[in-house]
């Protein structure tokens, strides 16, 4: 019985689904992202994302421990270096799984992307943006189709202006026959 073994064995011993993990683990922390199938990106995510916990103290009991698992020392460098520095101020959450929607053409295992977040540039938010105070509720918080900023003068109230002010229709005037009949 499997009561409580959460985990996924990948189909795989012990030692065979160990060393997957750790080449893996090593692709992905020298290439930044890497296409795998998803069972294996959600099995990989378990595994790196503490190592590079880990790898934000740079002691040397922190590099055993992380190298036991990587063992590969283009990878532990590049851990302990770019990598730990970009996410020193993250508090967890160190990898994205994209699903790429295809499956694989041999057996129709579902695809995915996987990345660490800090290296890529296309999710990137401005953090200064970010700072401005933003409006909640109120009404609506677009401006309307046609209308111009606030203008404001000294001593008065602001004024919009709008683009059916700019087009003043001449006003109709009323004409001598029409005020007959109304009498």
């Amino acid at each position: 019985m499997r009561h409580g073994k959460k985990f996924n064995h990948l189909g795989r011993t012990a030692p065979h689904r160990a060393a997957l993990l750790s080449n893996m683990a090593s692709s992905l922390i020298l290439k930044k992202r890497i296409t795998t199938t998803l069972a294996k990106a959600k099995a990989l995510r378990k595994y790196v994302e503490p190592l590079i916990t880990k790898a934000k103290t740079d002691s040397t009991h922190s590099r055993r421990t992380v190298m036991s698992y990587l063992q590969n020392k283009d990878s532990l460098m590049a851990l302990f270096g770019e990598v730990a520095g970009r996410t020193a101020d993250r508090p967890g959450g160190y990898t994205r799984i994209i699903k790429l929607g295809d499956t694989r053409h041999g057996d129709s295992a579902e695809m995915c992307l996987m990345e660490l977040v800090d290296f890529n540039d296309l999710y990137k938010t401005n953090k200064e943006a970010k700072k401005g105070k933003t409006r909640r509720g109120g009404k609506g918080g677009k401006k309307a189709e046609g209308v111009e900023e606030a203008t404001v003068v000294e001593g008065e109230a602001p004024k919009a202006k709008t683009a059916a002010k700019k087009e003043e229709k001449p006003k109709k005037e009323k004409t001598p026959a029409k005020k007959e009949k109304k009498k």
